[in-house]
């Protein structure tokens, strides 16, 4: 029989202890020392009390750890001395039947990585999902971290132990994360369509209005059917709109949800998160014949990224009033009018005007999403409260110096556009850190017509700033470009400077923040703030209802727009409980 959470808290250490037996490899006190903060509200609190624990023991006692644990398919493997749960996990993994060529494969890259780093390669085989990674994934990520920083892959080995602790600890008390698992397996399904070019070389992008696009919509659409929802349609943008109505007409409704458009070549997760984690809660309410006093609009945006056409944040902006007519006469790189398009997809552009909301008839918006950051990661945190979501703006610059030859030009006589703006980069890393949370990055570089032997006479770049408030973001523009000049002046240049993007800060409404807050507290998950520095639909939506956002930890140091991005079935779970947990407040309001 599993163990139950009430059982853990109440017994005598020593059996308490047993019941946590093999959690870490050969490393008891870990489980040991986390008993101390007893009682423990859920698995998730206990899980992150076991992470505080070896965070605070040092790294001499965490590469212990790590050294502690066998080699995938290694020499442990091989003379069947594994731990019952090491055995369990790596027979899962297919790494007991390996072909000769594949045993050796790993041979290779276990000495490669140990002689690097000086410990075993750690990860956690039963994935993201809890079922098991294949064989190639395992080799993939061997191949990969293989070349990482020894600093980062001490955390990464550290992070893949917690993963195997946690699913162990699931198995221990007959947990799984169901509601996280159906989320997971939705994206996983969904990332089938991608755009031709794409799709073929295993890449994910979906982007406005493709072919794939549209399967992507008619898949949601069909999805909310079997959740329940009472209502749904693919509207004049191509938005799919879910609508599971109040216990009483007439009431208002909660608005939530995100996009289903991806980058190129980019991830699974990436707004459609926040399409799914509400949708698996409406699925829960119509399982148990349950209504609310209030009704729930799920909406997966058409569109966010920019993808196909210049314009952004179609699908939200349809619903605050602000799509642009002139966006339809937009092209794609076909030469496609974003009109033509929608002609083909047989939407009706008339009705966009219709599409546009009444405050007045909703509480507020709320969206989960994936942070796409490292952030979560690597604090070994499931979920983070979003404070505000960044305002920022975009330019793009040249300074223009003189070019001349690189052997003859004495240093002290040179006019180098380049050094210039190395000069202005380093400036605006420094100028960024010193709010501790604002950003400011140099996307883009070049020497147009660039020689070895030249001193560069020109130099392009562009200039992206963020911050989670707007005046904390316009006093950093400010300094940025007041250094410019300064630095044109004394270097003798000039320069040109465009400003081509600027987004308000759309900070989180208190009382909805304090939802989210609640709803982890409830969850035993510790309270982490944090700004968003992406965009998000949200942002739009700011505009005319209080909104806040829940950050879900990724998995690979948080990386997004890249498909390499990922989470995990249990994080996503805790998700889902949060957002019931939400409406359960809303519901106990009203």
């Amino acid at each position: 029989m599993p163990f139950t959470l009430d059982q853990l808290n109440a017994a005598p250490l020593p059996e308490a202890l047993q019941m946590l037996d093999g959690l870490y490899e050969h490393t008891p006190w870990i489980a040991e020392r986390a008993l101390g903060q007893r009682p423990f509200v859920s698995l998730a609190q206990l899980k992150h009390a076991m992470t505080r624990v070896l965070a605070d023991a040092g790294r001499e006692a965490q590469i212990g750890l790590i050294r502690a644990h066998p080699e995938l398919a290694g020499k442990a493997m091989v003379s069947q001395t594994l731990t019952a749960e090491s055995t369990n996990e790596q027979t899962r993994a297919g790494l007991t039947h390996c072909t000769p060529e594949e045993f050796a494969r790993i041979q290779q890259l276990n000495a490669d990585y140990n002689a690097k780093f000086g410990w075993p390669f750690i990860l956690a085989v039963r994935g993201p999902r809890g079922t098991g990674l294949n064989k190639m994934q395992i080799i993939e990520a061997f191949e990969r971290r293989l070349h990482g920083h020894p600093d980062f892959e001490l955390q990464e080995c550290l992070r893949n132990i917690h993963r195997i602790a946690e699913i162990r600890l699931n198995d221990k008390f007959g947990f799984e994360p169901v509601d996280g698992q159906r989320v997971w397996d939705w994206q996983e399904t969904l990332a089938r369509h991608s755009d031709p070019g794409y799709g073929e070389q295993g890449q994910l992008t979906v982007t406005y209005l493709t072919d794939a696009h549209r399967a992507c919509a008619q898949r949601i659409s069909h999805w909310m059917k079997d959740c329940g929802f009472d209502e749904i349609e693919i509207d004049a943008v191509g938005n799919v709109v879910g609508r599971y109505h109040p216990v009483v007409a007439g009431a208002r409704y909660l608005m939530t949800g995100s996009h289903y458009d991806t980058v190129r070549n980019g991830g699974k997760y990436d707004g459609r998160l926040g399409i799914f984690v509400p949708m698996a809660c409406v699925r829960k309410l119509h399982a148990a014949g349950r209504r609310l006093p209030f009704g729930i609009e799920v909406v997966g945006f058409a569109e966010e990224e920019g993808q196909r056409y210049k314009a952004t944040f179609l699908g939200s902006g349809a619903l605050t009033g602000h799509f642009d007519p002139a966006w339809l006469d937009q092209k794609d790189a076909d030469g496609i009018t974003m009109r033509e398009a929608m002609g083909q997809a047989g939407l009706c552009i008339a009705d966009i005007p219709k599409l546009q909301r009444d405050p007045a008839q909703y509480l507020g918006f709320i969206e989960v999403h994936i942070e796409q950051g490292p952030v979560l990661n690597e604090l070994n945190l499931p979920l983070g409260i979003v404070t505000s979501i960044n305002g920022s703006v975009r330019y793009v610059g040249e300074v223009i110096g003189m070019a001349s030859h690189a052997g003859t030009t004495p240093m002290n006589r040179r006019r180098d556009a380049a050094a210039a703006v190395a000069e202005l980069i380093l400036y605006a890393e420094q100028r960024a850190a010193q709010d501790g949370d604002s950003v400011a990055t140099v996307g883009m570089l070049q020497v147009p017509n660039g020689s070895i032997n030249v001193v560069p006479g020109a130099c392009r770049f562009s200039l992206d700033l963020r911050a989670p408030a707007n005046a904390q973001r316009d006093a950093m523009a400010r300094d940025l470009l007041a250094r410019l000049q300064e630095i044109c002046a004394r270097r003798g240049l000039r320069h040109t400077l465009e400003e081509t993007m600027r987004a308000a800060a759309a900070p989180s409404a208190p009382p909805w923040q304090v939802r989210w807050e609640r709803a982890c507290t409830a969850l035993g998950v510790p309270l982490h703030r944090m700004p968003s520095g992406a965009g998000h639909d949200a942002m739009k939506l700011h505009e005319i209802l209080p909104q806040a956002m829940l950050f879900v930890r990724g998995e690979n140091s948080g990386i997004s727009h890249n498909p390499l991005e990922s989470s995990t079935a249990d994080d996503m779970d805790l998700a889902v409980q949060a957002f019931d947990h939400v409406l359960q407040q809303l519901t106990n309001a009203s």
